[in-house]
């Protein structure tokens, strides 16, 4: 119990990363906003970067926190979110957990995978729903892909393209969206949503693989790699520096303690709900104009 007890307490680190990473996210979501750098700190105009870094958090926050309870559920030891916070257009890297003991079947291996992008999705969508409408449309004039008013254009995916028609009213290649903070930071809660989706290695669509086939984890991580590699050739460059890190990273899984135990239909079916949330969220070429 005090090792357990050990494991969930929320400690310094934590505390420390994620007061950097509000401010990070704070910071840029000023910036996003129009505010000048040597004007951050007047007038408590960072905290106009309150929507986008509350979202955003929440997202990410979310989705770790997720499989922080889909882990305890399955009496294995986890530690709370470690937020990342980074010098980037959102301020940070995302969020992660730390296991601390081997997962032991197929059904725990889905049920952690699973659910942080279903959480994730879910939070992402309600972001977009409500961020969408005080977004600023104007008629597409040069760059159809443009999304956020930035200099920066937005790629789209199916789902993202339903909820603006839904939403909007309106077809997306026609118009020039001005995504509102909260509509961009569910913008990029679904792009982080399929990043962890990808089929390969230890993300969470690499666990799902695992847990709906073993056998097929390594082939479908090896065929992943060239196609990331062929999307960088044919659109965002960024692909190029996936593969690698990928690579880096292993594309081996961890064998479970008890990889004999099958999967029950209801898991089979949340592994292949995950497969469509990927299909719906990825964008073949999520940046442009960087």
């Amino acid at each position: 119990m005090n090792e357990e007890h050990k494991v969930r307490r929320l400690t310094i680190p934590h505390i420390v990363l994620f007061s950097a990473t509000l401010f990070t996210t704070l910071f840029f979501g000023a910036i996003q906003q129009g505010i000048k750098l040597e004007e951050i700190f007047k007038d408590l105009n960072i905290l106009r970067g309150i929507p986008f870094s509350f979202t955003l958090l929440s997202i990410l926050g979310g989705h770790e926190l997720a499989h922080y309870l889909a882990s305890r559920r399955h009496g294995i030891a986890a530690t709370l979110p470690y937020f990342i916070p980074a010098p980037t257009l959102i301020g940070t890297f995302g969020a992660v957990i730390k296991m601390k003991a081997p997962i032991k079947n197929r059904m725990a291996l889905l049920d952690i995978g699973a659910a942080g992008p279903i959480t994730g999705f879910i939070i992402s969508t309600i972001a977009l729903v409500i961020g969408l409408g005080y977004s600023r449309v104007e008629v597409h004039i040069a760059r159809p892909e443009s999304g956020s008013g930035h200099g920066i254009g937005l790629g789209s995916s199916i789902f993202f393209d339903i909820l603006v028609r839904v939403i909007l009213a309106i077809n997306p290649k026609d118009y020039d969206i001005f995504l509102h903070p909260v509509a961009f930071a569910g913008w990029i809660g679904l792009f982080v949503t399929s990043l962890n989706l990808l089929p390969i290695g230890q993300l969470d669509g690499g666990h799902i693989v695992y847990a709906l086939s073993g056998e097929w984890h390594r082939l479908i991580s090896k065929i992943t790699i060239p196609v990331l590699i062929v999307l960088g050739i044919l659109g965002w460059e960024g692909w190029y520096i996936w593969a690698f890190l990928l690579i880096f990273l292993g594309l081996r899984h961890p064998p479970l303690t008890y990889p004999f135990i099958p999967l029950d239909s209801r898991r089979r079916r949340i592994g292949w709900l995950c497969g469509a949330i990927f299909i719906l969220t990825f964008s073949p070429v999520p940046f442009s104009g960087l």
